[in-house]
């Protein structure tokens, strides 16, 4: 593949077959180690031995975390998606622009194939933007259609919740119940299942827009507040 030209991707057969060969991504710039830090590395390796490994949502939470730039693969059969984050930009550049892909249900199959060094640069003087768009509707769009129905590990366990002192217009467009759901937290601190019982939530929904709201910063999470409650144990959980 030739610099992410929007004309040209990956088939899933294929890219499999080049990391079998050569044991590296297809996409990998240049000799020498990868450039990734250590702490984020070691955050992947923990996100792989999880039972759900190749969860998009929460390998994107890790780059934003550590605040580091990086090339997600993404499996979007039949294709391999190359989405490189830039963190502190708050810019993402892909092929196409992911939240407008339809059918939506093609956001729920999504799968990390590996996470590599950055291939280009974040735009900047005398740099065309071309293909870099703002991070924070794809993250919106993951953590609500994407393929994890549960909290991210980063502000699971127990705890309680609340929105953050954020304008509410400054939030990504929000329907249904979520609208009233945001309102209501920035008045009260809840733990998950308090906020599934809530009019037109429920612990999958609640999950999503938790997870939404803390990739957007707008998302205060406490352990010490009398709210705070265990979240469901596993079991009581479709798989991701």
């Amino acid at each position: 593949m030739r610099d992410f030209e929007a004309s040209t991707l990956w088939r899933v057969s294929a890219f499999e077959r080049q990391r079998e060969a050569h044991g590296t991504l297809p996409f990998a710039r240049g000799e020498g180690p990868s450039l990734l830090s250590t702490t984020l590395l070691a955050d992947l390796r923990r996100i792989e031995q999880d039972p759900a490994s190749g969860d998009v949502l929460e390998v994107v939470a890790a780059c934003l975390r550590h605040r580091e730039a990086a090339l997600v693969c993404l499996e979007c059969a039949p294709w391999v998606w190359p989405l490189t984050l830039f963190p502190l930009q708050q810019l993402y550049h892909a092929p196409r622009d992911l939240p407008e892909l339809q059918p939506q249900p093609r956001l729920s199959a999504l799968r990390v194939l590996g996470v590599e060094r950055p291939g280009l640069r974040a735009p900047g003087i005398g740099r065309p933007a071309e293909g870099f768009r703002p991070i924070e509707p794809l993250l919106w769009r993951l953590a609500m259609e994407g393929p994890r129905r549960r909290l991210l590990a980063e502000i699971g366990g127990r705890a309680a919740y609340r929105l953050a002192a954020v304008a509410m217009e400054t939030l990504p467009a929000a329907a249904g119940a979520l609208r009233p759901t945001m309102q209501r937290l920035r008045q009260e601190t809840a733990a998950l299942k308090t906020i599934a019982t809530w009019p037109g939530m429920s612990l999958e929904r609640a999950s999503r827009l938790l997870n939404a709201l803390y990739l957007a910063g707008a998302l205060r999470v406490t352990r010490s507040h009398p709210a705070a409650r265990d979240e469901p144990s596993p079991p009581r959980w479709r798989p991701a």
